[in-house]
Parts: C-alpha cells; sequence; structure tokens
C-alpha cells in the first residue's frame, strides 16, 4: 500500500510544483507585487511556451535538435514590423477592435512566413541529416547565421521599434496592483494558443497521429500513415509558432533586433529540459516555471536572476533526471 501511495505521490508531484512555487512566493514578496510579478511570470511562461512547443514537438517526432530556431523567432518578429507599418492608423485608433485585428493580421503574418521558411529549411537543410545528431547540431547552427544575416540584409542592422497599439499600452489596477495591459492581451493569446495545441493533440485524428508518432514512429509507419508529410506538417507548425512566439516577445519589448531569437533560446533549451524532451504538456508547465522563477527571483535577488533558471533545472534534474514528464522512450 505504501509503495502504491509513493507511486500516486510522484506521478502527482510535479503538477503540484507550479502551485507550490507560487504560494511560497507570497510571503517572500508581499500581496501587492505578487499579483503583478505573477501575472508578469505566467506572461512570459506561455510567450516561451510558443517558441518551446514548436521546438520539443520536432524533436519528440523527428528526433531533430533545430538550433536553428532562434531563427525563426526573428523572422516571425520582424515580420510583424513590416505588416504594422502601413496598419499604424489602425494601432493609433483609440478603438480595441482596430488595434486587435492590427495585431491579428502580424500575427497571422509572422505565423505564415515563419511556417513558409520552416517547410524550406525542412526540405533543404533538415532532410539531410536526419538520423545525424553532430551534423545535425552543425548544419542548424550554421543555418541560423546564414539566416541572421538575411535578415540583416533585408531589414537592416538597427534595431527597429514596435510600439504597442494605443490601447493596450499603460496598465490596469487589479487592487493595488498595477499589471501592463499587454500582459493580459499576450496571456489571453498564449493560453488560447495552448489549449488548442492540446485540443488538436487530444481531439483531432492528426494530432493522435502525431501524439503516436512521438511515441513509436514505427507503428505510425505500419498502419500506412506518410510520416514524412506528418514530419513537415510539425516542422511548419512547430516554425509558425516560433514566428508567432517572437512577434508577442517583440511587442511586449516594443524593439526588435536581429539576436531576438538568440536571447530567448538558452530559456527555451532549460524549458525543453525541465519539461521532458519530446512532451508538450511537460513544456507548458517548464515554461510557466521559468517565467515565474524568473521574475520572482529577479524582485527578490535581482543579481541572482540569470542563473536562477539554470538552479531551477538542475534541481530538478536531480529530483527527475528524464524531466518532469519524460516521454516513452522511442526510436
Amino acid at each position: 500500500m505504501s509503495r502504491q501511495w509513493i507511486g500516486q505521490l510522484n506521478r502527482w508531484a510535479p503538477y503540484a510544483l507550479t502551485p507550490l512555487v507560487v504560494v511560497a512566493a507570497l510571503p517572500a514578496i508581499g500581496p501587492g507585487p505578487w499579483v503583478t510579478l505573477t501575472v508578469a511570470g505566467l506572461t512570459m511562461g506561455v510567450m516561451l511556451f510558443m517558441v518551446a512547443s514548436g521546438l520539443t514537438l520536432i524533436f519528440g517526432l523527428m528526433d531533430v535538435l533545430n538550433f536553428a530556431h532562434a531563427a525563426f523567432v526573428a523572422v516571425g518578429a520582424y515580420i510583424a514590423v513590416t505588416v504594422l507599418q502601413p496598419l499604424a492608423g489602425w494601432t493609433n485608433e483609440l478603438s480595441m477592435t482596430l488595434n486587435l485585428a492590427a495585431l491579428l493580421v502580424a500575427l497571422v503574418a509572422a505565423a505564415a512566413a515563419s511556417g513558409a521558411l520552416g517547410f524550406v529549411f525542412e526540405r533543404v537543410v533538415i532532410r539531410q541529416v536526419y538520423g545525424a545528431p553532430l551534423r545535425q547540431i552543425l548544419i542548424t547552427i550554421g543555418a541560423l547565421t546564414v539566416i541572421e544575416q538575411l535578415v540583416i540584409a533585408i531589414w537592416g542592422p538597427q534595431a527597429l521599434p514596435l510600439p504597442k497599439p494605443v490601447m493596450l499600452r499603460g496598465s490596469v489596477f487589479i487592487g493595488s496592483s498595477s499589471i501592463e495591459t499587454y500582459r493580459l492581451f499576450a496571456l489571453c493569446v498564449g493560453l488560447a494558443v495552448a489549449l488548442a495545441m492540446h485540443l488538436f493533440l487530444t481531439r483531432t485524428r492528426l494530432g493522435l497521429v502525431v501524439r503516436a508518432g512521438v511515441e513509436d514512429r514505427e507503428m505510425i509507419q505500419a498502419l500506412g500513415y506518410h510520416i514524412r508529410r506528418v514530419f513537415i506538417g510539425v516542422f511548419m507548425a512547430g516554425t509558425a509558432l516560433a514566428g508567432m512566439g517572437g512577434m508577442m516577445w517583440a511587442q511586449y519589448q516594443a524593439v526588435v533586433g536581429s539576436q531576438i531569437g538568440d536571447s530567448m533560446t538558452i530559456l527555451v533549451f532549460i524549458i525543453l529540459i525541465i519539461g521532458g524532451l519530446g512532451s508538450v504538456g511537460g513544456c507548458f508547465i517548464g515554461a510557466i516555471l521559468v517565467g515565474l522563477t524568473s521574475n520572482y527571483v529577479g524582485f527578490l535577488a535581482p543579481k541572482l536572476a540569470l542563473g536562477s533558471n539554470i538552479l531551477l533545472m538542475a534541481l530538478i534534474l536531480l529530483w527527475q533526471p528524464r524531466g518532469l514528464f519524460p516521454i516513452t522512450e522511442h526510436h
């Protein structure tokens, strides 16, 4: 009985980790700043999830660790700048409808451009290095440099402004806590994307094929599915999500530089390792944990902020060496 109880405890403990972090931070920080920092941490988490979820799906299904993923973040951000410039009339209007319509157009354009680039990238680059991890690392790092230089050639070396729409500037108050309006918007978008991914992977036939492919690729091929087409679809979806995450992150920072993806890369890989490589659910919880930890530690001990997530990863790996939600060994 005790062994069964311990097994149940180990199963549910990863789910309890995030609420424990949130509750433990309250007495240390105080109620007012705690609400602001918690919303900021959740927002940062869902934006990181958009970028990391695509990468974890690509790794889980295709066994490809794509170090050029940061390039798709930058492309999405720059496409958003290009789309929003002629829509300045909409973003400067005191109309929430027009403001949101402009952001929706930019979000779709960022996803479409990054997804299309992902299609070309899979066919030209990734297809040559399936099953060769060392070559994957070398060729994707090289491709990252090439794409970043192309971005500089097209949009210039200077950072470009990406101002927030008028209605999403400023803050709202929840009690005595001040929360940036854009953070609430980004949180809603990120949660909507996470929910859509969850429903796709659990309620649709294609989603179940992708999940089954992550668990056992050979079984999917034996059932007659064209695994190469599934690969291309997942790679395009992963890069499209990176573009959306890049657009949201750039809008949050109100400026876009060619290195915008690089600044997220370390956090994204920490999230993948914390959640368990290939696990989308683990990726979501890992992203939320990273976002919350960054904001809480940044407030309590600013000098420790940079190393806090590396420490978080180390502690989790000591407890769960394969991450919080490891997928079944495959391939």
